[in-house]
């Protein structure tokens, strides 16, 4: 079965249209990419950017805390990845007193570098195809359920007989939607501090209203640092702990970029469907997407206005704030995209095309009649379980705090004491920090609203009882411990048996407890069900398209797996008789400058230096400062904070955001308007050397001049 895939996968390559297009795994670059990725103009070879037997660009790469991606640029183990990637730490050590996200944070020397508790580094030790042993025994007369269970007795087995360090893992995903799997080999670092943020005025500059947007002028950056134990293997927190000697580190550019330059970007991007038919994307764009952007629209419009009121609380929730912000913005862009590509009804083409190309009385035929049979029954299943995930699950921080006291109850009737003690113990620290950043005022405003959205835009069969009654949510917050620290913690410290009664008498804890236990029996399982029908019959349809389509290019989806993705720095025109050029400028953002404002304010110093053009040795050709710039590079959320290398393998910029147009790729790459932004390198190390008098940090870092 494997080689099969795999001669499948080589003769598709070799028909490639679409430069930029694609997310290829490290491992397979030497017989899939190499040549085309050399013809672009890189000077590397597949081996120089993976390999197991010396140190490569993969041993630079690091997924950052699990949800980022981050790179090594030094040989003491000095990391970089974008500051909304961060932002949480840098606001965990931030106060009114000491604010971090507004002022920065430069360390002077190791001493002054700042532990994140929780934070971890991940490297990639080795990737295996596993394909053989996964699908050991697998035949196409199984029923779906015997085939997972084969094939998870076959994980599981792997596992088992894989002999690893402590601090390794094991980490099999599924790729081609389960028609291939791949091993990855990891080692974990929990030793991560924070080095140096430049001010949210930098780092956020055009906050809300430039995010997903090009032109760009945003400093995203920050920078951490990886320690190791003894023989600079990871350890756990420790003042003994050094900084961590990697295999290889990105030496870092300092002749930017031109209009046609190669570029790479090198990271762990999250989740992609590029494969979905067309009547899902359709559910998508008219159906999911309208409903969840009303429902964020509506909550961030309350706490904006808290925000813009008070500048505590301004603190407490703008990482939340930026949070929901984020992916409200995205969908917006990504319906718009898929509309202007006309991504549906390119699908719907290729659909017919496979309709066509199958012989008569084929297995494959019925496949896309099953997929709108499907797609038609989980449809208003999809709907109530994004409404509810996004109003009960995201947006009403509450009710996340229900849900932990729902949990501790379970522990406590299931588990008994020690089982309530165990779960409590974990929890605490969460909590502190949750009420750390919470307004109940603010909580219970957005639960008012988003109740009510609810009650008026879902079906009457999944609404909860406590909705169609007569309820104050004021009253409510003002009644329930849970919304308040002191009255929560005070319940804690009681005996489990006491707490627990308090907590199911709780009013929030029982409209959670109603509303969840609704969402389960009529929503979750006849989602699931379906969901389940659709996941197999996805895989069934990549198989036949891969079969039916040797011809045609075809590349595994992101899941949060360390991938390659290459192109080239390159403009783009998002409408009629305009056209973006690739490069922003330090003019650019001061155009933009409003003194002041949360979004558009500079530090002081930063204007100063733009008024005596004091670039250093960081300035273009031109003179000018470059800021950020663009190119085809095919990324998604995961790719925050990756690198984006040039064609000698280093570093010359930082990939941190999508261009709003082109947000559709997750389902629909266009090579016409799909674009990532990159903050350039040589304005990160304008930022730390000549703004934050960080010199120090620059001087251990390897500064190149490929181009000259």
């Amino acid at each position: 079965m494997k080689s099969l895939f795999s001669a499948i996968l080589i003769f598709s390559f070799l028909n490639v249209s679409t430069a930029g297009e694609g997310m290829w795994i490290p491992l397979l670059l030497k017989s899939l990419n190499e040549a085309e990725m050399q013809q672009m103009g890189m000077k590397l070879t597949a081996e120089d950017i993976y390999s197991v037997n010396k140190g490569s660009l993969k041993d630079a790469i690091v997924h950052f805390g699990g949800f980022c991606t981050a790179e090594i640029i030094s040989s003491q183990g000095l990391l970089l990845t974008n500051h909304h990637c961060g932002y949480g730490q840098i606001q965990s050590h931030s106060s009114i007193d000491n604010n971090l996200l507004k002022n920065g944070f430069w360390a002077s020397d190791l001493n002054a570098e700042l532990a994140n508790p929780g934070l971890f580094a991940t490297l990639i030790d080795e990737i295996i195809d596993v394909s053989d042993q996964v699908l050991s025994g697998v035949d196409d007369k199984m029923s779906v359920k015997e085939r997972q269970s084969t094939i998870d007795k076959n994980i599981d087995m792997m596992r088992k007989e894989r002999k690893l360090k402590p601090f390794q893992d094991i980490i099999i995903r599924p790729f081609f939607h389960g028609n291939q799997y791949f091993a990855f080999i990891t080692t974990t670092y929990n030793d991560v501090r924070l080095v140096g943020t430049p001010p949210e005025s930098i780092g956020k500059f055009g906050s809300d209203t430039d995010n997903w947007v090009w032109p760009r002028h945003t400093g995203d950056f920050s920078l951490f640092r990886i320690y190791a134990g003894p023989n600079n293997e990871p350890a756990e927190y420790s003042e003994n702990n050094k900084p961590y000697e990697p295999k290889h580190h990105l030496p870092i550019s300092l002749d930017g970029v031109s209009e046609g330059d190669f570029t790479m970007v090198f990271g762990f991007p999250g989740s992609t469907q590029q494969y979905l038919p067309a009547v899902a994307v359709e559910q998508i764009v008219d159906v999911l997407n309208p409903a969840k952007i009303s429902i964020r629209e509506k909550a961030l419009g309350i706490i904006d206005k808290y925000m813009r009121k008070d500048e505590a609380i301004k603190l407490q929730y703008a990482s939340k704030f930026a949070r929901v912000a984020n992916y409200w913005k995205k969908w917006i862009g990504e319906s718009q995209g898929i509309t202007k590509t006309k991504g549906i009804e390119r699908k719907q083409k290729l659909e017919a095309e496979f309709l066509a190309a199958l012989p008569k009385n084929s297995s494959y035929s019925n496949i896309l009649t099953e997929f709108d049979k499907l797609y038609s029954k989980q449809e208003p299943y999809a709907y109530v379980r994004d409404y509810y995930n996004e109003v009960a699950g995201r947006n009403i921080e509450l009710m996340r705090v229900a849900g932990i006291a729902q949990r501790l109850v379970s522990a406590y009737e299931n588990e008994g004491v020690s089982g309530y003690d165990n779960f409590k113990g974990r929890v605490k620290p969460w909590l502190e920090n949750f009420y750390k950043d919470y307004r109940p005022e603010i909580d219970a405003e957005v639960f008012a609203a988003l109740t009510e959205m609810y009650k008026e835009n879902v079906s009457q069969e999944f609404i909860p009882a406590f909705m169609m009654s007569d309820y104050q949510s004021t009253t409510l917050f003002d009644k329930s411990v849970l919304a308040h620290k002191d009255k929560m913690m005070a319940v804690l410290s009681e005996k489990p048996e006491a707490a627990v009664t308090q907590l199911k008498a709780d009013p929030i804890y029982l409209i959670g407890e109603e509303w969840k236990a609704l969402y389960d029996n009529k929503v979750a399982r006849p989602y699931s069900s379906t969901k389940f029908s659709i996941d197999s019959l996805q895989r069934l349809y990549m198989k036949a398209l891969m079969e039916t389509f040797p011809n045609k290019r075809f590349y595994p989806d992101a899941n949060s797996t360390l991938r390659v993705t290459y192109g080239k720095i390159d403009g783009y025109t998002p409408m009629d008789a305009v056209r973006y050029t690739p490069v922003t400028y330090l003019e650019g953002a001061m155009e933009k400058y409003k003194p002041g404002d949360y979004e558009f304010d500079m530090p002081t110093k930063l204007v100063d230096l733009y008024n005596k053009k004091d670039y250093g040795d960081y300035a273009d050709t031109n003179g000018k400062l470059p800021i950020c710039f663009i190119g085809t590079n095919h990324t998604t959320g995961g790719n925050s904070g990756s690198p984006a290398i040039d064609a000698n393998g280093n570093l010359i910029g930082l990939n941190f955001d999508r261009a709003w147009e082109g947000t559709m790729s997750d389902y629909n790459y266009d090579s016409s308007i799909c674009r990532n932004i990159m903050v350039d390198a040589r304005y990160i190390l304008f930022c730390v050397d000549k703004l934050a008098g960080a010199g120090h940090l620059v001087d251990e870092m390897t500064l190149v001049h490929p181009k000259k």
